[in-house]
Parts: structure tokens; sequence; C-alpha cells
């Protein structure tokens, strides 16, 4: 059961207008800090979101030695990888349960220290990230990895070498593995069906300003040349492209209007093609983008997630809260996580109607189309959508039940908002920003 401030009240019904600020990406920033443990020198990160993952690693990173500190403007952090040292096991595993980060340190711990140690791992609950990408990955530079009770125990008893990879999907989280990992090793490694996310190309951009050599070539392929050491960096995240999606789709199906500052084009082209094929406005300046309804009836559009520079996965789920609203038939053919529709059975309970299949509802490639999966979905509107209880499964299907709640005729009861946390700076301070209706349950 969750407690008292892990429930949020939200009273529906009042268009959310205003402005809200978006900071750097959750899906870079706490990347770019793992980054700063291969630097033989201190490096600057600006544009940092206060959000749970950022926290985790950065005591993930104190743990090891790095010393981290705020900076002299809002959102900096300095860190100092001079004092590199081993942690205490059941100390890594207090701070990593809620994330999958940690995974990410075994390639800078295995160059920095020659052994790692990763155990078991958290996130959201959205269907299958195997790790054993990750492992696959680390035993082809050289790694030996023992698994122990408690987690992975990882040794490089030589310097780790340079290889050539495949990857058997275009996984983001194996693609930073094998750069944070290669940079450092010993000649040269070849990275084909790699993910080539902005978030990875700003990573990229990182471990370049640190000393490395890598070229990103066609076809998803990346080529890092090794080098002996890497210095520190000082580089400004990309905005977070998924919240400033939700809070466009959160203006959308309110039908308010919302000014999300730091919101870039650029990485969100797809997404605004979307929104705008459904019925939404926006409008972008130098420093960021309006969204906004424009009156009228909203368009029921076909939509298939996909790996970038597709529609984002992670875009799906606050776009199909609005999809509730438009007339006529939606179909969302999710490519990219199996389990990623369950989240559709709360919204059918406040009153939408939503059938999930297990065929390919469309025609981009499909690793779920004979697996028995619920992983296509057909949205009938518009609905009425009525105030429920709503116990919120991940991150993105969380954030999903808040647009739902706000656009929701009467009170909802939304548990588990604790887990928003994770990637989304004072979502409660937005949302009070905009004129939504929400409170914590009084105490009395």
């Amino acid at each position: 059961m969750t407690g008292l401030n892990d429930v949020l009240l939200v009273h529906g019904g009042t268009p959310l207008e205003g402005e809200i600020h978006v900071r750097g990406a959750k899906n870079l920033v706490p990347k770019a800090m793992v980054a700063a443990l291969l630097g033989s020198e201190p490096s600057r990160l600006r544009n940092v979101p206060d959000i749970r993952d950022v926290r985790v690693v950065r005591g993930l990173l104190q743990l090891h030695g790095v010393t981290v500190q705020a900076g002299d403007e809002s959102g900096e952090l300095v860190l100092d990888p001079s004092k590199v040292e081993s942690a205490n096991v059941a100390d890594i595993d207090a701070h990593a349960g809620s994330s999958r980060i940690p995974i990410l340190f075994c390639g800078p711990l295995l160059h920095r220290l020659g052994h790692a140690f990763i155990p078991g791992l958290g996130g959201c609950d959205i269907g299958g990230r195997p790790i054993d990408f990750h492992f696959d990955v680390l035993r082809k530079f050289g790694a030996v990895i023992e698994k122990r009770p408690e987690g992975q125990y990882l040794e490089a008893p030589q310097r780790l070498r340079g290889c050539k990879i495949e990857l058997p999907y275009p996984s983001v989280g194996a693609t930073e593995q094998v750069l944070l990992t290669a940079v450092l090793a010993e000649g040269v490694t070849e990275l084909s069906n790699a993910a080539i996310e902005p978030e990875i190309e700003d990573l990229i951009c990182v471990l370049q300003k640190m000393g490395a050599i890598i070229t990103m070539g066609t076809n998803r392929t990346i080529h890092i040349t090794g080098v002996d050491k890497l210095g520190g960096y000082n580089h400004r995240a990309l905005p977070d492209r998924l919240e400033s999606a939700s809070w466009a789709c959160a203006a959308l199906a309110t039908e308010g209007n919302v000014y999300v500052r730091g919101a870039s084009q650029r990485e969100m082209m797809t997404f605004l093609n979307v929104f705008r094929k459904v019925g939404g406005a926006f409008e972008v300046d130098e420093d960021g983008i309006r969204f906004w309804h424009p009156g009228g009836p909203l368009n029921a559009i076909a939509l298939e997630t996909d790996v970038h520079p597709g529609f984002q996965t992670d875009w799906q789920q606050p776009l199909v809260v609005a999809l509730t609203q438009a007339s006529g038939l939606s179909i969302v053919h999710e490519t990219v996580y199996e389990s990623r529709l369950g989240f559709t059975s709360a919204l059918n309970q406040m009153g939408a109607h939503i059938q999930l299949y297990r065929e390919c509802l469309g025609g981009t490639p499909c690793r779920f189309g004979q697996r028995n999966f619920l992983h296509s979905a057909v949205v009938s509107g518009p609905t009425k959508l009525q105030g429920a209880d709503l116990v919120i499964p991940d991150l993105r299907g969380g954030f999903s039940y808040l647009i739902a709640a706000l656009a929701a005729q009467g009170t909802s009861r939304v548990h588990g908002i604790d887990l928003i946390n994770r990637g989304y700076e004072n979502f409660m301070q937005k949302l009070e920003k905009l004129g939504a209706k929400v409170e914590l349950p009084s105490t009395d």
C-alpha cells in the first residue's frame, strides 16, 4: 500500500494554462554523470533536473569516491573523479534498488578500478529490458563476470580491448554501455545496429569533449577508437523531449494552453508532426514551444512507435489519453515495449473505449507479432472521462494517469505518485503553476 504522501487528489475538468520550464533530459543527464567517472579531471554538467535518477547516480558516484557538488548556477553539478575507490556492496545495493542506471557503471569502474559490482536492478515494469545485452557486451571487451547471490561481480584481468559488436536490437542502454566502455579500451570498437537517439548523440558529445574519438557512420554504425586517458567536460544537457511532449499532451487533453520553456523543436520533430495531425496547435520560439488545443474536434490517427527517428514509445502513453478525446477510431501499434499498453485498462475504467490486440495493427517491423503480447490498441472516441482510483504502473504511464485525471470530470485518487519523481522535476509545483486543482489528502 502507498502512504498518504504518495497519493494525489486530482479534481479534473480544468484546462491547464500557463508556463512551465523543462530542464535536461532524464535519459542523458544520469549517463553524463556516469561518464565523469572516466575522466582524470573534474567535469561540469549544466541544466541538470532535480529528479530521483539524478539523486541515485549522485549517491552511487559519491560511494565510489567521486566528489559531487553544486555549481555556480542553478541546475549545475561539478563532478571530481580524482579519488575513485571501491564501494561497499550493501551501500551500492541500498542506493541502486530503484534504478537501472548502475549497470552503466561497469565499464568506467573496470577501467578505473579493475572490478565492479552490480546489484539486482529496478526500473519501470513495461516489458523485457534484459541486462544480458550489457553483460554480453562487457564480455566481448574482455570482462570476466561472476554471478553471486547479491548480484554480479565483474573483473578486468587486463586492459579491456576494442571489438566488433552487433546489437540484436538498437537498445539505448546497450549502446550507452558500449560507448562508456569502448572509449578507454585498447584499439577500435565497431558497434552495429546502435541506437541513435538525440540523448545518445549528446552523450557522444560529452565523451568527445573529454577526449574520446567517436565516429557516427551511416546505417546505425558507430566507431570508437580507444584512447589512453580522458579529461573532464563542460556540457549543457539537451532538454527533455519526453517531458516536453507529456506537457503538450496534457494541454491537448484538457483543452488547455501550455508554454514549455526549454522545449526544443529539433529533437521533437516527429512528435510535433503527429501532434499537428491529431489537431493540436503549437508555436516555436527561441526559448521554448507553446502547445494548445485550438478548439473543435480532435482527429483520430494511426500511430506506430519505433526507435529514433520514429515516434518514441515514451510519447505514446500521454498521447493515447488525448486520443480518447478524438473523433473516430485511432490505431496504436507499440513496437518497442511489449507491455506498454497495459495502462489503458485504467483509462477504460474512467470511461474510455480502448481495445487491445495481439496482432500487429501496422506495417512497422515488430518483435511481438507472434508472441501473444497485447501490443496494439484501437481507441474509440471521443469519450467523457470520469474520476477514479488509479494506481500508477510506471513512469510514463503514471504521468498519463495524471493527464487523464486532469481531463476527467470529478475527483481522482492517484496512488504511487512518487514514481513520477523519477523523471519529472517538481511536477507538483508545475501542475499548480498551470492551474491544476490537485492536493495531497488530509492526514487528519
